[in-house]
């Protein structure tokens, strides 16, 4: 087909279907717009133009301020990881750092290392507890939290969301709990990879104090 012709056919499908544009404005976007405009009705389409230009460049404009929140919300909780594996290195006990120095540093409500064993300065888990609630994954965030005793002891009343990180320990399974009531706090897009790094610091730590014992 000529494209005269192509031009013909397309000029008497719009005219059979004068709403057709209107019901895909989309296409306004990759049309161009008359270079003067002559009564109401070509008037209304340059403002339709307009319209569709405008509702793209917001959308893009709202993508791209979601992924720059994101990227600064990863950042941060990448910066409180790396202070709170620097107490690690500071501190002469690990666990007790855990305890009372991370949730500060990480601005969640607790943390607790939880192993299947008898050992202070953790809590004791049943056996298979750690593979049953991780199924192999170094980190996972939850919005509904289950074992909260177990897992949160005292501050699982505060129970909203965790994040439960593997702590690759040479012995029994082990992982770290920490709650938080504020979701944002404990957001996948905060840096999983991050999380995942403390839970192997810790194993480290537990195991150069714990080795020489």
């Amino acid at each position: 087909m000529s494209g005269e012709a192509d031009s013909a056919a397309v000029a008497a499908y719009l005219r059979a279907n004068p709403g057709w544009l209107a019901e895909n404005p989309d296409l306004y976007r990759i049309l161009t717009p008359p270079v003067r405009v002559y009564g109401e009705v070509l008037a209304d389409h340059m403002a339709a133009m307009v319209q569709a230009e405008r509702a793209h460049a917001a959308a893009m404009e709202e993508r791209a301020d979601g992924v720059l929140a994101a990227g600064r919300a990863a950042a941060g909780m990448a910066t409180r990881v790396q202070e709170a594996v620097l107490a690690l290195l500071r501190a002469s006990d690990p666990l007790e750092c855990v305890a009372h120095e991370i949730p500060s540093i990480l601005a969640v409500d607790s943390a607790h290392v939880c192993i299947e064993a008898i050992m202070p300065g953790t809590l004791p888990l049943p056996e298979g507890t750690v593979a049953r609630l991780l199924g192999g994954r170094q980190v996972l965030f939850r919005d509904t939290v289950t074992d909260t005793r177990r897992l949160h002891a005292e501050a699982a009343g505060l129970a909203g969301h965790d994040a439960l990180v593997m702590v690759p320990a040479h012995g029994p399974p082990c992982l770290l709990a920490l709650l938080a009531r504020d979701r944002t706090v404990l957001d996948p897009v905060r840096g999983a990879g991050a999380l995942g790094f403390l839970g192997r610091a810790i194993a480290s730590s537990m195991g150069r104090t714990w080795g020489g014992r």
